[in-house]
Order: C-alpha cells, then sequence, then structure tokens
C-alpha cells in the first residue's frame, strides 16, 4: 500500500519498501517487523481515486499529486495485464525527464523494488514496483538534463566539484529545484556526465561504460558525503542513492536506453548537490581497513533511520565494486548523521 507520513501535505515518501528491501537483501530479515512497528505511525492509508486514467489519456494527469489514488489503481491494472518488465520498459522513458520528482524517493523506489524482481518475482514485489511508479507519476516534473556534454569535468568526484549552488537554501527541493535555470554555467555541468579516470577524453557515447560510470557518481556522491554532507545529511544520501538505483534497473531496461539513464542520473545527482550541499566541505574520513561492510549495514540497522539504511545499502554496493573501507567508514559517519531519519 501507498502511505505518506501523516505530518505531510502529500509531498514525503514512504520509505518502508525501500528500507526493507535492503534489510532484507543484507541478512536483516528478522529485523523487518521491529522496524515496521517503529515505523508505522508515519503511515496514513491509501489514497483514494477521483477517476480512472485511460491508456491513450496519461499525458495530462502526469505530476498530479491529487489523482495518487488513480495513478495506483492504473498501474495496479497495467501489471495485472502485461508483464512488469514490459511496463517498466514502457514508463522508463516517460518518467526519466521528471527523474528529480519527490526529491527523486519514486526512482529509488522504483530500484528498489526492480532489484527485489529481478532476483525472485513475487506478486507482492510487482505490486510494490507498481506502487513505486504511481508515487513517481503522481510526483513528475519535467527535468530533462540539457544534453550530453560537452565533457568537461574528468572524472566523477572533479564533476562534483563543478557543480554550482543554489544561493538561497530556505526552501523545499520544489523551490530549490526551481533556482537551478539561474545558476551560471548550469546546464553545462549538469549535461557534462563524468566518466571515469581510466576515460578521460573519450566523448563517445558507449553504452557498454554506462555502468562503470554510474557506479563512479554512486562512489563519489557516497565519499562526498563525508565532507559535504553536514549542511543537509539526510536530502544529500539522495545524491548517492539516486544513481545508485538507474544502475540497478539498467538490467531490466532496454541498452538503448542506458545512455539516457546515465545523462539523468547525473543530472539528478548535480541537482541534489546544487540545492543542498554547502559551498566549502570539512576534512575527509581516513581510512578505516577494520570496519567491514556487516559492521557499517548493522550501524544503520541499529539507527532505524531509513536514510542510514539506504544509504549504507548504497555504500555496501559501492565498496563491493572498489573494496574502498573509506566507504564503509562514511556510511557510519552517515547514520551518526541521519539518526532516525
Amino acid at each position: 500500500m501507498l502511505r505518506r507520513r501523516r505530518q505531510s501535505t502529500g509531498r514525503l515518501s514512504n520509505h518502508a519498501p525501500m528500507a526493507i528491501e535492503a534489510l532484507a537483501r543484507h541478512g536483516h530479515g528478522e529485523a523487518v517487523h521491529r522496524w515496521l512497528d517503529g515505523y508505522a505511525d508515519r503511515l496514513e492509508e491509501r489514497p483514494r481515486g477521483i477517476a480512472s486514467i485511460a491508456a491513450d489519456e496519461w499525458r495530462d494527469p502526469l505530476g498530479d499529486p491529487v489523482r495518487t489514488g488513480d495513478w495506483l489503481d492504473y498501474f495496479d491494472r497495467e501489471l495485472v495485464a502485461e508483464p512488469w518488465q514490459q511496463v517498466l520498459s514502457r514508463w522508463w522513458p516517460r518518467l526519466l525527464p521528471g527523474i528529480a520528482a519527490g526529491a527523486t524517493h519514486g526512482l529509488i523506489r522504483v530500484g528498489h523494488a526492480v532489484r527485489a524482481l529481478l532476483d525472485q518475482e513475487t506478486a507482492p514485489r510487482v505490486t510494490e514496483l507498481g506502487q513505486g511508479l504511481a508515487y513517481w507519476a503522481a510526483r513528475w516534473q519535467p527535468f530533462a538534463p540539457p544534453g550530453a556534454g560537452p565533457y568537461l569535468a574528468t572524472d566523477p568526484r572533479t564533476a562534483l566539484d563543478a557543480v554550482p549552488r543554489i544561493p538561497d537554501q530556505r526552501f523545499g527541493i520544489r523551490s530549490r529545484r526551481a533556482h537551478l535555470a539561474d545558476l551560471p554555467g548550469w546546464p553545462a555541468v549538469a549535461g557534462a556526465v563524468p566518466r571515469g579516470e581510466e576515460r578521460v577524453g573519450n566523448t563517445a557515447a558507449d553504452e557498454d561504460d554506462v555502468p562503470a560510470r554510474l557506479a563512479g557518481i554512486v562512489d563519489a556522491a557516497v565519499l562526498r558525503h563525508s565532507t559535504h554532507g553536514y549542511a543537509n545529511p539526510v536530502m544529500l544520501v539522495h545524491a548517492a542513492t539516486a544513481p545508485n538505483a538507474v544502475l540497478r534497473i539498467l538490467p531490466a531496461i532496454h541498452r538503448a536506453l542506458w545512455a539516457a539513464s546515465l545523462a539523468a542520473a547525473w543530472a539528478a545527482t548535480a541537482a541534489v548537490t546544487a540545492a543542498y550541499a554547502p559551498a566549502t566541505g570539512r576534512h575527509a574520513l581516513p581510512t578505516t581497513p577494520d570496519v567491514n561492510p556487516a559492521e557499517a549495514m548493522q550501524h544503520a540497522v541499529d539507527s532505524a533511520g531509513p536514510h542510514a539504511i539506504k544509504f549504507a545499502d548504497a555504500a555496501l554496493d559501492a565498496h563491493a565494486i572498489t573494496s574502498d573501507t573509506t566507504l564503509l567508514a562514511v556510511s557510519i559517519h552517515t547514520t551518526e548523521q541521519t539518526g532516525r531519519w
């Protein structure tokens, strides 16, 4: 069931499916019921629909949160009529220009659902995919990256250093995102999709590079949280978890969509960075060889914070690729910053 926090105005996300999938993935299934008990008071009932959305009339209600119940019903029908891979493939290019919708929570929720489905297809997991897609469709706002290039950045960490900051950071993500177009150099920065260090200077679009380039963005965003996360630790988690969600979805979509997915993922990471990162960072954490993945995840589980759990999940994914234990130290530090949020 799609639920949201009671005190919200209908804009905040239900983190339960995402956190639960991460808990189960990393061997903490026994903690799921206890975690849900602690999270339940943040939830409300599934919203009711207003009018059925016809298959050929989806454009008008797209991005209308009042139609959330209708989107839930729509994707329930779609996923009964067709395999989930077909529904995802049809809707992925439609939703991708609104990748930052709901502070990227729609994307991230779909990413967790797809990872679970690729592991094992079950009816509840198909239902959860539909609810993630419905949340994304209801919150959708266009946020197409302004192109793929020029490739001004040399690598993901340098690319994040080049992201300008929104000067007025008093309001929420919708307000901050509206200021992006006014930032000097924003189109070039958002369009300069970073390459891995070994691919610097190669500007050709190569689908085979996309997974590694996405992984590089996730790695850089996780590490950057140790130096810049202090300004807004919860929101800056999404700079890492959003591209990681796209990375998880790649195996389920056609390769022809990979390049656009990479560009959108980078634009989302850059937007979150521009909206919430401070202009100056603090000292980076030292490498801590004694930390292992199980300890980093346990620390997040003990905190009960959904963002800590999801960030640890992304950090463990990055660590599995690079074996860099600094990523695990950053995860522990981020857990302490985000607390129960």
